[in-house]
């Protein structure tokens, strides 16, 4: 076996489900097999969370810079010494510069090759959002953090589907005029480097989502579908990218299409996060694709309903490890 991971991991929402469904995974010291954590937080806090009642023990050990990381434990980088007080569940305004600090400094390090991957907790889109950080989403920062033109948000079940997003964050009303021939060509492009470069697929096969119900039914309930989609998939296809479409949404996962494609882009959030989290949500990891570095995300959020109850499901977050794990081993085979 090769030798464990360094996998940073920025503490995400205080309040929220992250730090917690963390502590349970790294309770099983199996994983210490497969990477060394480092959680950019403060020792107390990370104690708060693994002290929940059945969580059970969870070695850890708080440091002060890299060159103290032990195997083995779950590293604590020491990024503030401040008490904050948690209330699991709930929302508060006050944190949420802890969690950007956390988020600043541990991307930094992985883009300065101190340790592999980035593995993000769940933020609070709301509470974190200020005029400091003017984004809608870790997906819009990593673009900018790593100085990229654009990146792909990628909803990954390697055993059941990968699902892409031609626009991510948009209220509805503004996504049919962000739905034009050039963002979804550098969108597809994207997935489809992603699909052989950290997945390994060789000859990946790409399906395309209308914008429309029923895919504009022959441009009755719009056009884009002709004027925008259609041209684009045609160019694709030209460029040697099997792409294919545009379907419509409902009755091509109604009707499990997807499980004949490498890969789908949908047009909007919620047209490729619904379907996919009702047929993968604890399996589900969510991938930016697109960046030179590796960042992945369990595909839930705070879960501020069940924070701090102990009964959370870890299964995303631990897919999201051993996803960052594979996709660094797989960019390290292709290097």
């Amino acid at each position: 076996m090769s030798e464990p991971k360094k996998i940073a991991i920025s503490c995400g929402d205080l309040n929220g489900i992250g730090l917690e469904l963390l502590a349970k995974i790294f309770a099983d010291e199996r994983m210490f097999q497969f990477c060394t954590p480092v959680l950019y937080a403060n020792g107390d806090i990370f104690k708060a969370h693994s002290s929940i009642d059945g969580i059970g023990n969870v070695p850890c050990k708080t440091i002060s810079n890299l060159n103290e990381i032990e195997v083995n434990k779950v590293n604590v980088l020491q990024i503030w010494n401040e008490a904050v007080t948690i209330d699991f569940g709930e929302p508060k305004k006050d944190l949420s510069q802890y969690t950007v600090t956390s988020l600043k400094k541990a991307t930094k390090d992985v883009i300065d090759k101190q340790l592999d991957a980035l593995v993000t907790l769940p933020i609070n889109k709301d509470v974190i959002s200020n005029q400091t950080f003017n984004y809608t989403g870790h997906t819009e920062y990593l673009r900018d953090a790593t100085g990229q033109q654009e990146s792909l948000m990628f909803l990954v079940a390697n055993t059941t589907m990968r699902v892409g997003l031609v626009t991510n964050h948009l209220p509805i009303k503004d996504v049919a005029k962000n739905i034009s021939q050039a963002n979804i060509l550098k969108k597809v492009q994207l997935m489809h480097q992603s699909l052989k470069e950290d997945f390994g697929i060789v000859k990946p096969k790409i399906a395309l989502l209308g914008l429309n119900p029923h895919a504009g039914d022959n441009g009755l309930i719009g056009k884009e579908e002709h004027t925008t989609i259609l041209p684009a998939i045609d160019k694709l296809m030209r460029d040697g990218i099997i792409a294919v479409g545009p379907y419509s949404a409902d009755g091509f996962f109604g009707m499990g299409m997807y499980k004949q494609y490498d890969g789908v882009m949908a047009m909007y959030h919620d047209q490729g996060l619904l379907p996919f989290k009702m047929l993968c949500f604890d399996e589900g990891v969510n991938f930016t694709a697109g960046l030179p570095i590796v960042r992945t995300s369990p595909d839930h959020g705070t879960a501020y309903d069940i924070a701090g109850k102990g009964f959370g499901n870890p299964e995303s977050l631990r897919n999201a490890i051993f996803m960052a794990i594979e996709i660094v081993n797989q960019r390290q085979l292709n290097s």
